[in-house]
């Protein structure tokens, strides 16, 4: 898949000084996710509903 064109946010709690952050942008009905540390390195694209499932799981750990 093509990400050249995707235009990528950082989660809403990162901080510039932090070093766990991700980046997710929105590309047709998916949702694709990278390291912001290593913006030309892997990334991970996903259903939207399997992105929802795994925010929602992140946050009650």
């Amino acid at each position: 898949m093509d990400l050249s064109n995707a235009t990528w946010r950082k989660a809403s709690r990162s901080h510039d000084d932090g070093d766990q952050c991700i980046e997710v942008a929105t590309v047709t009905s998916l949702i694709a996710v990278r390291d912001s540390k290593d913006p030309n390195g892997p990334k991970i694209i996903v259903s939207r509903s399997d992105f929802r499932h795994l925010a929602e799981t992140l946050k009650n750990i």
